[in-house]
């Protein structure tokens, strides 16, 4: 299928959410885990989601729209490491928070891991944080180009058995493009799309 994706709204402030009548997959992940590579590598273009060096470039929600299947992808910011002040990041997380609860156009939120590295406890809580929100989690391990293929099998189960799911997480590499079609296709179940 002929997807394009277009960047139709970005939120900075609580005030500024308001209710986009479509389904909604939220894109979640640590500062640097290839959430903007991954957005640009889905719409096969270079500079839709902004990518920079230093973790934390996304400082807001970024409502991509899919056609023509007509549900939104919505990169939330990073979370980590990003250099900012401590006022910034709880700006960040009340935005996330206020997003998230009670709002019945999110149907999943696509938690982004970093491939090379075991599981996080930051990970950990956010995977736990929506779930007990009752949003389903569709773990994706990104930049799955990098690992060996042994120790990528071995994450996917940690994670698997960590998140009490059937299926194992998805791989995904903005690089190779490994796993696209998986994730569209998660997505768009997702969406009810």
């Amino acid at each position: 299928m002929n997807r394009t994706i277009e960047l139709v709204k970005t939120i900075y402030e609580i005030k500024q959410l308001e209710d986009i009548d479509a389904p909604q997959i939220a894109l979640a992940g640590r500062s640097n885990v290839g959430k903007s590579s991954l957005v640009n590598r889905l719409a096969g273009r270079k500079a839709l989601a902004k990518i920079s060096s230093k973790p934390g470039k996304t400082r807001s929600l970024n409502y991509y729209r899919v056609d023509p299947d007509g549900y939104y992808l919505v990169d939330l910011p990073g979370y980590g490491y990003a250099k900012c002040s401590k006022q910034e990041r709880a700006k960040w997380g009340k935005l996330i928070e206020a997003y998230m609860k009670d709002n019945p156009r999110l149907r999943a939120v696509a938690v982004l891991l970093d491939s090379r590295l075991p599981p996080q406890k930051i990970d950990m809580e956010l995977t736990s944080y929506v779930r007990g929100l009752g949003i389903p989690v569709i773990p994706v391990l990104t930049k799955a180009d990098k690992p060996k293929q042994r120790e990528l099998a071995q994450l996917q189960t940690q994670w698997r058995d960590i998140l009490q799911q059937d299926r194992l997480p998805l791989s995904f590499s903005s690089k190779t493009g490994k796993g696209e079609e998986k994730l569209w296709a998660a997505f768009t179940e997702a969406a009810g799309a």
